[in-house]
């Protein structure tokens, strides 16, 4: 796996690099910005937070003055919790827009990162294992589980992350439309990487042989 800061041209779009021999693209895609917005960034919490307020502040006013006057006193939370909302979303589609999902037959590419753009390239042999999450409509979560020495920063790809796996942050496809579709074709993709046979290199100067994937 390797990791990098990308502020040059891409010569393939969500690439850092053209692909070498043998690699092609097998899917591209990115998060749906309103599914975003609900699964990581939590528009539906903020929006319930401020409209407790709303009722709070109302039920309060209501015992001091008429009801309709005591309605007034919710505006101020109505309003705010608008534009929270708003701006949660309007991260939401800044993060969709910068971000390149990708699947090749060897590798998973992530172009990530409104601010600070990181491409991941994580091979399939270094991925132990997947899980989807599929929610209503089709949309849903691919999480990667890695396998030997390869960590990754929660912070640092967050919201492309599982939630809450902190110890050993699982990067993942994050509210990738048609979700379902994506993760069989990944399945199909890193089992037959996975698979390829191993053919033995004798060296030179020894008998001794060295394994080398079959391209």
């Amino acid at each position: 796996m390797t990791h990098h800061d990308d502020f040059n041209f891409e010569p393939v779009r969500g690439l850092p690099e053209k692909l070498p021999e043998g690699e092609h693209i097998l899917w591209q895609g990115a998060p749906d910005p309103r599914a975003l917005a609900r699964e990581a960034l939590g528009v539906r919490w903020v929006a319930g937070y401020f409209a407790i307020l709303a009722v709070w502040r109302v039920a309060v006013s209501a015992s001091d003055m008429p009801f309709g006057q005591a309605l007034s006193h919710a505006l101020p939370f109505v309003v705010s919790g608008l534009l929270a909302c708003g701006l949660i979303y309007l991260i939401a589609w800044v993060q969709s827009r910068a971000t390149v999902y990708t699947l090749t037959n060897k590798r998973v590419a992530m172009r990530i990162g409104a601010a600070l753009t990181m491409t991941l390239n994580l091979p399939y042999v270094c991925i132990g294992n997947a899980q989807l999450d599929l929610r209503s409509g089709g949309t849903g979560t691919v999480a990667l589980e890695l396998i030997g020495g390869t960590r990754l920063s929660y912070l640092m790809t967050w919201p492309h992350v599982r939630p809450w796996r902190m110890a050993r942050t699982q990067p993942a496809l994050r509210c990738i439309p048609n979700a379902a579709a994506v993760a069989q074709l990944f399945a199909e993709a890193a089992e037959t990487r996975v698979s390829m046979p191993m053919v033995g290199r004798a060296d030179d100067d020894s008998r001794d042989g060295a394994a080398v994937a079959a391209e």
